[in-house]
């Protein structure tokens, strides 16, 4: 027998014959978990998905726990503010993400650099240009209006996603919860 426990927020999709989409999640677990109630429903996730009878089905008889692979999260020690945001991490890290992840940046201490499910569009691991000596990244968020000189210590870089479902008739609703199981 194992045991779950839930991480993060739980999200609640109402299903029908279209596929449906939950919001941004930050990736805090590898492991997913998936309750359809009344009827059975299909499953995808990813940067931005589109459930389709192909994908992965959860009856209603039974939970899903579907595997999300590693959680990718680093530290952030920088900010470059402009159309396109360079992130840069600490010295000696290097970078969880690659090249059209999506990432949700969350600044407890400067909550107006926050932003949320923005794609990766560059990794730069060149060491020593420009001063820099880290993996810097660059991601499609346009912070050129954000004020202020970022200096958030207990700020995270985390991969993010989004799940969609679908029904083949009638309407429901699908539960979807990150979770640590044991």
């Amino acid at each position: 027998m194992s045991a779950t426990r839930p991480v993060g927020i739980n999200s609640t999709v109402s299903t029908s014959t279209s596929s449906a989409q939950t919001s941004a999640i930050s990736q805090q677990s590898d492991t997913l978990r998936v309750v359809a109630e009344s009827v059975g429903v299909y499953v995808n996730y990813g940067a931005n998905p589109t459930a389709t009878n192909e994908n992965i089905y959860v009856g209603t008889s039974d939970d899903l726990k579907i595997s999300l692979g590693p959680v990718s999260a680093q530290k952030v020690v920088g900010v470059t503010k402009g159309t396109s945001t360079i992130i840069d991490f600490p010295e000696g890290t290097g970078s969880p993400f690659d090249v059209g992840d999506t990432v949700s940046l969350t600044a407890p201490n400067q909550a107006a650099f926050n932003f949320s499910h923005q794609t990766v569009t560059a990794v730069n691991r060149t060491a020593g240009v420009g001063g820099y000596f880290s993996t810097r990244i660059t991601v499609s968020y346009n912070s050129s209006a954000v004020s202020g000189t970022f200096a958030d210590p207990d700020a995270t870089l985390r991969k993010s996603f989004k799940v969609a479902v679908k029904t083949e008739a009638g309407t429901g609703k699908a539960y979807i919860q990150q979770v640590q199981a044991s």
